[in-house]
């Protein structure tokens, strides 16, 4: 039987979520799922969402109605999947610290924009980061706040070159966790649609999903 898979994607433009969401779709029907594409939140209103295998987020800076955040946390607590990245699930809504504690971080700042940077892997012998060495990568460095409970897979360090006090500070770009029964992925990685032509990003975020889907 087909794995069962969810995107919900809307919010604010400039993360293309709707080109995205159409890239997540694709690397999953790929690998045989059945995936479910929607706009915006309505579809977390059913309660039936409990028995897909899979749910992604493509929402940045939105709202959601406590019905529907109340099944999410609900199916992801029961073992369905979670698995996002960047804004579109690192920045969803503001205002929810529950969907926050599942995903196990909030994006707070991103100094100096699109900059280069550096991503250090810093479990190898974790099958999601298989061969992928360190990397060099141009995007927004996300500093976030954390769950100190995360799997962290990869690091970013950052400099004082925009803010003298964030110097060496060590940030999660790459974590996996489990949420009751759950598993979570989460990768900063992926500011927009064009991300997804790296490598080391796409690599790295399709085996995310394929770990955090329901086994």
């Amino acid at each position: 039987m087909s794995k069962t898979a969810l995107i919900f994607w809307g919010g604010w433009e400039g993360h293309t979520p709707e080109r995205s969401a159409g890239i997540v779709r694709d690397i999953l029907a790929g690998h045989g799922y059945d995936v479910r594409l929607e706009a915006g939140t309505k579809a977390l209103a059913d309660p039936a969402i409990a028995q897909l295998d899979l749910i992604v987020p493509v929402v940045t800076m939105s709202t959601i109605e406590k019905d529907e955040l109340n099944n999410l946390v609900a199916a992801v607590s029961g073992g369905t999947g979670l698995a996002g990245f960047h804004g579109t699930m690192g920045d969803s809504f503001r205002n929810e610290p529950d969907y926050q504690f599942m995903v196990g971080g909030q994006w707070v700042a991103h100094p100096g924009d699109i900059i280069d940077y550096r991503v250090d892997i810093t479990r190898p012998d974790d099958p999601i980061m298989a061969g992928i060495g360190s990397f060099d990568y141009r995007s927004e460095q996300y500093f976030m706040h954390i769950d100190p409970s995360n799997d962290v897979l990869a690091t970013t360090t950052f400099s004082a070159h925009h803010l003298d006090f964030i110097d060496g500070v060590v940030m999660p770009v790459v974590w996996k966790r489990r949420f009751r029964q759950g598993h979570v992925f989460y990768s900063a990685l992926g500011h927009t649609a064009d991300e997804f032509d790296v490598p080391e990003m796409r690599t790295i975020f399709e085996r995310g999903l394929l770990w955090a889907t329901r086994p």
